[in-house]
C-alpha cells in the first residue's frame, strides 16, 4: 500500500514541483541516452582500432556514470514528494489517493494543466477515467 494518500487538491498543489523535477528528469534522461549511444559507438570502434577511441570511451563512460547518478538522484527526489513516476519520456506521474474507500491513482501527464483523471492501481494509463 502506498505511503501517502493525496487529496485532489494536494496533488494539484504539488504539480509545480512535480513539473519542474520531471522536466529535469527528462533532460537528464535524454543526456544519458545520448551518452550511452556515444559510448556504445566508441566501444565498438575501440575494439577495432585501439587507443584513440578507447581513451574517449573512458571519458564518456565517466560522464555516463555521472549522468546516471544524477538521474537516480532526481528520481529519488521526485519519489520523495509521495508521487510515483510511471513514464519518464511520456511524463506520466501517479498520485496515490482514496476513492470510494479504496486506494487508486490520480493520474497526471506532462502538458496537462491539472489532474483530471484517475485509474485503479492495476490498470495504468490505458485505464484512465475522468474524475
Amino acid at each position: 500500500m502506498p505511503q501517502r494518500l493525496f487529496t485532489l487538491e494536494e496533488a494539484n498543489a504539488m504539480l509545480p514541483v512535480v513539473r519542474a523535477l520531471l522536466a529535469e528528469i527528462q533532460a537528464k534522461k535524454r543526456e544519458l541516452d545520448s551518452l550511452t549511444g556515444q559510448l556504445d559507438g566508441l566501444l565498438e570502434r575501440a575494439s577495432g582500432n585501439g587507443h584513440s577511441s578507447a581513451a574517449r570511451a573512458v571519458a564518456v563512460r565517466a560522464a555516463t556514470a555521472t549522468a546516471a547518478s544524477e538521474l537516480e538522484s532526481l528520481l529519488t527526489k521526485l519519489q520523495g514528494t509521495g508521487c510515483e513516476p510511471k513514464g519518464i519520456e511520456e511524463g506520466l506521474v501517479d498520485f496515490p489517493s482514496e476513492r470510494e474507500g479504496r486506494v487508486v491513482y490520480l493520474c497526471w501527464k506532462m502538458g496537462e494543466e491539472e489532474i483530471g483523471y484517475w485509474h485503479e492501481l492495476d490498470t495504468g494509463f490505458p485505464g484512465r477515467q475522468p474524475l
